[in-house]
């Protein structure tokens, strides 16, 4: 059995957005937001299938006007992944929102206007059996707390999220996820630690305006990973400067990388050197490409040298380790065949899709 780092998850009561659990026994749910402006409903349209096709459970899209909400009935009966709207400061467009039939809503319920206000929302939110998620962020503190902190830190987000928990609580709304995001790592992983001490809502995991496609995803891996290991986080967004299907595939990967969920193909690949008897890094960026559309969690080594090479091929289902002339294809842990240089890539694809097909027919009897 493979070591294990991450605590047992958090225990935390059970949400829905849709057809999706948060939190509970529930997988970790991997989530992303739309770009494009939301009054242009195709692209919008063509981006959450995007997002749905590259394993996203939960789309946001932000609902900033009354155009964009009267763009959400369409777009949400063109698409099948749950829909949550993303409210800043407008009672009324998380009305309209909720009228349209999005499945979950992001706000903050003190910045939405007066009690009464705040009130319709949430009675509209709970006839529909509609979560919130409290979204704070170190960036829009509210400005007694930052004069009372002296600048945006750990405390001041936590008392942030516990103000806006206690006015949905006085309305006996308790179907909440909260997130606590900043872009400085420590401030957002000590205040996920705090607050996760204090209550037992499902948590959104997020280090926000991380940066770009590969500063970003280290950042991302570095704050969310730290949190993970403690069995904090019930759903993860990875906010990255690049296209939002990008995130899901980071999402994953962070997930994968510690044996918390498990979708598409995990490669695990050498870093090469000169014991390399084949070209390693090309290998693996072309075999990436060609099996980006399996689902099925399968295990790859492509290892350039008999090193290491026979040890990651038998712990994999399937493995290329680099020989000289030939090279060794391992399937199952055992050895199977010799194969040429320029067969490695449509030998390792076409078992990679027949243990695919063999795993989705599989489930399709369960």
């Amino acid at each position: 059995m493979r070591d294990q780092i991450v605590q047992s998850r958090r225990k935390t009561r059970a949400v829905h957005v849709g057809s999706v659990q948060v939190g509970g026994d529930a997988p970790i749910a991997v989530q992303s937001m739309t770009n494009t402006l939301t009054t242009d409903i195709d692209a919008t349209v063509a981006q959450v299938h995007r997002l749905e096709q590259a394993g996203a459970d939960i789309v946001r899209i932000s609902v900033p006007d009354p155009e964009s909400a009267a763009a959400m009935p369409e777009i949400i009966a063109q698409t099948s992944v749950p829909i949550i709207a993303d409210i800043h400061f407008s009672y009324k467009m998380a009305l309209a929102s909720l009228d349209a039939g999005v499945h979950g809503l992001r706000l903050n319920p003190g910045n939405i206007g007066s009690r009464d206000r705040v009130e319709r929302v949430v009675k509209a939110a709970a006839e529909r059996g509609i979560s919130i998620r409290i979204g704070v962020n170190a960036g829009s503190l509210e400005k007694e707390l930052n004069e009372k902190y002296g600048e945006p830190c750990a405390d001041a987000m936590v008392e942030s999220a516990l103000r806006h928990i206690h006015i949905l609580e006085e309305m006996n709304f308790s179907d909440i996820k909260v997130s606590l995001k900043a872009s400085n790592i420590p401030m957002t992983v000590a205040a996920y630690r705090k607050l996760a001490a204090q209550v037992d809502y499902p948590l959104h995991l997020g280090i926000t305006e991380s940066g770009s496609l590969f500063g970003g995803t280290v950042k991302s891996s570095v704050g969310l990973g730290l949190l993970l290991a403690d069995g904090i986080g019930d759903t993860i967004r990875v906010s990255l400067a690049a296209e939002p299907e990008e995130e899901v595939r980071v999402g994953f990967e962070i997930l994968k990388s510690l044996g918390l969920r498990h979708r598409g193909v995990n490669l695990i690949a050498c870093p090469s050197c000169a014991r390399q008897k084949f070209n390693v890094i090309q290998t693996v960026a072309e075999l990436e490409k060609r099996v980006a559309h399996i689902h099925e969690n399968i295990d790859v080594a492509v290892i350039g040298c008999v090193v290491n090479g026979p040890g990651e091929a038998k712990e994999a289902e399937v493995g290329i380790t680099g020989g000289y002339p030939v090279h060794m294809l391992y399937r199952d842990g055992e050895k199977s065949e010799k194969i040429k240089q320029d067969q490695i890539l449509d030998i390792l694809v076409e078992d990679i899709e027949r243990r695919a097909a063999e795993k989705r027919a599989e489930q399709e009897k369960e």
